[in-house]
Order: C-alpha cells, then structure tokens, then sequence
C-alpha cells in the first residue's frame, strides 16, 4: 500500500517552505515515526516523519524545491523493509539508473540531488567535505566543489600570465564557495532591511553598574539552583524583569502601529535572542510580566536548547510586545540592535567590563555594562526612551526595588 508523504499544513504566517534535506533515498527501509525529510520555512524546520514502515518510493519534490502546505513530496510503500524493497526498487531505478555505479564504491552520504549533480559534472563525492547533517553530502556542498573544479585552471594559469605581479601579489588558496540563502537568513535579512526603512529608528544609551545583581546571584544562585530543580540563576532574569516593570510605567514602549492605529498591549510578551546554527531566532516568553525569576531563567533555558536542536516551534517565535538581545555573551562592548516591527523597541545588552568610576568622590572599580535602547520615534518620544532606560538602570543597581515595586 502507497502512503503519500505530504508537506506540514503551514500556519497563515508562513506561505510556503522549501525542502531542505531528505534523509533517506528512494528503496531506503524507513521505521514508522523516522525522520524521512527536513521542511525550511523562514521560521523554523519542519520534521516530516514517516506514518509507518516500509520503503521510501517516489521523491516528488527534491531538495531546494519549494512546496507550499499539504504538498505531496513523495511516496513510502507500506510493509517490512525485506518484502517491500523489490517491489519499489523499479519505480525508483529511472531516477537513479546511475546510482548504483557510482555508489558502489562511495563512503560519502548524499542526498539524490547531490549524487546526480556529482555525477553529472565528474566529481569524486569522497573527495567533498560534506557539511549536511551527520556528514552528508548536500547539493550545495557539490556545486561549490563544481565551482572550485572549474576556477582550478584559471587559477594556476594565474602566475604563468602575469609574471611581473608575483613578487607582490601572494599566492594562496582562494577558492570561494556560493551556497544559497536559508529560508531564515533570508527572512532576517527582509525584516532587517523593511524595520530601517519603515521605521524612524533611533538609539540611546546608558550604562549600569552591575554590582548589585552579580553580588544577590553569587550569594543565591546555589540555593536557587537547589530549589528550583537545577534551573540556574542567571543575568537575564534580572533584565527581563526590570523590563516588564518598565513596560508598565511606560505603556507606549511596550505599544506597536497598526495602520493609523497604536495598538497598547495589557501584557508583556518578551522575545529573547537566541543564536543558533541557522542564524538569530526570537522565542517568546508569553506573559513574562507574570512570571518568577525561575520561570523565566527556565524559559529561557529550555529555548536555547530547543534552539541549538533545531526544535523551535512557529508559535514559539510568532508575536512578541517587546524584544531583549545580548550581545555581550560573544563579547561585544557597544551596538545599536535593530528594531523587531511591529514592536517599538528593543533592548540591547552588551559585556560586562571592570572599569574606574567615580563615585561620591572617589575612583573605585566596578562592573559596568552598556544598555542601548533602540526605539520607533513615531511612537516613543525621546524623553519616554531615555526614561525608560533610566528605569531598568536604576532597577537593576538596586533589585531590592523589583520586590518592593518602586
């Protein structure tokens, strides 16, 4: 019995996906509830996983082809692996008639795509560092191998033609590698570009001293650890609760423009950045107004993980009030983040430095970090902006104020 393998049903927010990497070929034994092929929206990646056993028939869409909900990408054969197998493997052998040459003696996973591609240009698949998933082969690895194989030439002829230049210029590899945008890097990059031209984006900034919070967390955070099953106290609780407090006293940051209406949100819904293998994606913490320090630092914990497996859900990434990124984990000292519309601002944490300041008269060493708010003037004026800031500084340099509301 032929099982149809169809695409996901995609939310309205998504129109289509495009498939990314098939992770069986065509008389390949496929377990029920294996994964079969990867589906790349400008949001997250689509597990398709088979609905029982059998053999992987027919691919209908291949990898890079774009396919819109319920979409059929191919066949499974129901049935044990032995007994479906013969039955499948005439149907498949047309679009493979080549394969078995050329498999035969290959260690290197490819993906049918990249195997024709390989085949059709001469390419020796062992000889590609694969960078797919597990150390497959994928398509675009073989074309940047297409693309190295044809520059070699040119690239030796190089010295021979111009004689004069090699006592100055260096010689060296300079193989240069084209592979095409994800559906996510794309997305960022459109959004990116639409909130700085749509916007009327500024940037202001502060500085707080971080004593305080680096002093309560180290003298809490093993008994914290202890009480709240393993979940760890860090920074980022401290900032996202200073920021819902701040979001309450100044409603139009936490406001977003519909059309010619403001649209002021009763609740806080605090994206956080988190930085994965596929570029930056912004989980959201749904009423973090309401939430513990635990429950946010567990939140956020469970994101990163879901992040870096690739397990990140479209709504866990759709809406948001208000956005928080830290660039200082990678070390940055300043930045001006960009604005996630329709939001109205964006929160930009940055390292944390021992640096001497000046205080009641004296020069005295402390631990000091840059804040920046980046912010839409149409909606927020600048003293709403600085005041803000101001806020979450004066919060976070005495958290006590974060208990007693004030």
């Amino acid at each position: 019995m032929a099982i149809e393998i169809k695409a996901p049903t995609f939310p309205e927010s998504v129109a289509d996906g495009t498939v990314a990497t098939w992770h069986k070929k065509p008389g390949e034994a496929v377990k029920r509830d294996e994964l079969i092929v990867d589906i790349e929206t400008d949001k997250v990646v689509i597990e398709v996983l088979a609905e029982a056993d059998g053999v992987l028939g027919e691919i209908h869409k291949n990898e890079g082809d774009t396919v819109l909900s319920n979409e059929l990408l191919g066949t499974l054969t129901e049935g044990g692996a032995g007994a479906a197998a013969p039955a499948a493997a005439p149907a498949a052998a047309p679009a493979q008639s080549a394969a078995p040459a050329a498999a035969a003696g290959d260690d290197a996973i490819l993906s049918p795509a990249a195997r024709k591609l390989a085949e059709e240009n001469g390419i020796d698949p062992n000889s590609i560092a694969g960078t797919g998933k597990g150390g497959r082969v994928t398509k675009e690895d073989v074309v940047a191998a297409v693309d190295a194989k044809k520059n070699a030439p040119a690239a030796a002829a190089k010295p021979a033609a111009a004689p004069a230049a090699a006592a100055v210029v260096a010689t060296g590899d300079r193989t240069e590698k084209r592979v095409p945008m994800t559906r996510l890097r794309a997305k960022i990059a459109e959004r990116l570009v639409e909130a700085q031209s749509s916007m009327a984006m500024l940037t202001t900034f502060n500085e707080v001293d971080m004593t305080e919070v680096m002093a309560l967390r180290s003298k809490y955070k093993d008994l914290f650890e202890k009480s709240h099953n393993g979940v760890r106290l860090g920074f980022m609780s401290f900032f996202v609760k200073a920021c819902t407090e701040a979001l309450k006293r100044f409603p139009a940051v936490n406001a977003s423009i519909d059309g010619n209406d403001i649209v002021y949100h009763g609740y806080a819904d605090v994206g956080v950045a988190v930085s994965s293998d596929r570029g930056l994606v912004v989980p959201v913490l749904r009423n973090a107004e309401l939430m513990s320090l635990a429950e946010i630092e567990n939140g956020i914990a469970t994101f990163g993980k879901k992040a870096r497996d690739g397990k990140l859900s479209i709504e866990e990434m759709t809406g948001g009030t208000f956005t928080i990124t830290n660039g200082g984990t990678f070390g940055s000292m300043m930045s001006t983040p960009i604005v996630n519309p329709p939001q109205a601002a964006i929160l930009g944490m940055h390292n944390i430095i021992q640096r001497p300041m000046a205080i009641n008269g004296q020069v005295v060493i402390r631990p000091m970090m840059y804040l920046a708010l980046s912010y839409d003037h149409r909606l927020i004026d600048g003293k709403e902006a600085v005041t803000f800031l101001v806020t979450i500084k004066n919060l976070l340099e005495d958290p006590a104020r974060l208990l007693l509301d004030i």
